[in-house]
């Protein structure tokens, strides 16, 4: 399996979308949304998409769901662009049904938070990400969002991790510049160091970060795209002009708990329904003419 990882590692690069999940009214995803949505995102130049991560309301998927709509999402994308499937969970051994269930769909990589709620200390993390690894053999990328999971994985448990060989990249949401600088410092000779915090995504760029793993893409996937295309290439200057034009997304699309504003600006754009799944509920009235604003300012919607 090196080589296919290998294959993997060389392709996981730039603007990715942490997809939202479409739904209808009642809750109930909606697949022809969906396939339109993926559609839209790659006719727009993303580099990859995240099936069923946060974004994607993953908590709120049982199971089953999760794993029909991952087959979908995968057989919609075929191949176009590398699809990474959702398959974190605070149970271990569900996160390791549920990788195995993403490999077999075919996605290219799993993506794992760390377990949440639980509390687990450092050699708990370590332990839960080393018996995924272990047991599925798959790329894997690592998830460390303190600011949802509560616990943070320190830097010391990220270097033991990057020693496995199926482990091949951490997104990174802290969006603490000089501790990500470190981290790909640390292990971004053996790992993928991406952003997975819109706001400084690209200047994580200028010190060795390979991309992004965005929600503001879910909406602007053509500059998102061009952005981290440009800072890949070295071209931070060209970069810089064009994500000054969407930059107030990555605070706007977080004016209320995402993927509530994200859900409703993509409504506003007229891709997406209404749907939400309890407990998140649909963006509350006093923050529309604000994502309205956004949107406008954005070049995103007509005024």
């Amino acid at each position: 399996m090196a080589d296919v990882h290998q294959n993997i590692k060389s392709k996981l690069k730039g603007a990715i979308t942490a997809l939202v999940t479409p739904m209808k009214p009642d809750g109930s995803v909606d697949y022809d949304a969906l396939a339109k949505l993926i559609d839209w995102q790659i006719a727009e130049g993303i580099h990859g998409l995240v099936a069923v991560g946060t974004t994607g309301e993953a908590a709120t998927l049982p199971m089953q769901e999760h794993i029909k709509v991952l087959r979908f999402f995968v057989e919609q994308v075929a191949s176009r662009v590398p699809v990474i499937a959702g398959t974190g969970a605070n149970s271990t051994h569900e996160a390791i049904e549920l990788t195995a269930h993403a490999k077999e769909a075919g996605a290219d990589c799993a993506l794992l938070v760390v377990p949440y709620y639980n509390k687990p200390t450092q050699e708990g993390m370590y332990q839960h990400f080393k018996a995924v690894a272990t047991v599925v053999d798959m790329p894997q990328m690592l998830y460390n969002v303190p600011g949802r999971t509560v616990v943070d994985m320190s830097e010391d448990t990220v270097n033991r991790l990057a020693d496995l060989p199926n482990i091949i990249a951490i997104k990174d949401a802290t969006g603490d510049i000089e501790r990500g600088k470190r981290l790909i410092e640390r292990v971004g000779d053996r790992i993928l160091v991406f952003s997975g915090d819109d706001p400084t995504a690209l200047t994580l760029m200028h010190h060795g970060a390979v991309g992004d793993i965005s929600v503001s893409s879910n909406i602007a996937p053509k500059a998102m795209s061009q952005v981290f295309e440009l800072a890949l290439a070295g071209k931070f200057t060209e970069a810089e002009a064009i994500h000054q034009q969407i930059a107030h997304l990555h605070h706007d699309l977080f004016i209320e708990t995402s993927p509530q504003p994200v859900k409703y600006a993509l409504h506003k754009m007229g891709r997406i329904d209404t749907g939400i799944r309890l407990p998140m509920v649909w963006l509350s009235q006093e923050y529309h003419a604000a994502i309205d604003e956004a949107l406008l300012k954005a070049g995103l919607l007509s005024a």
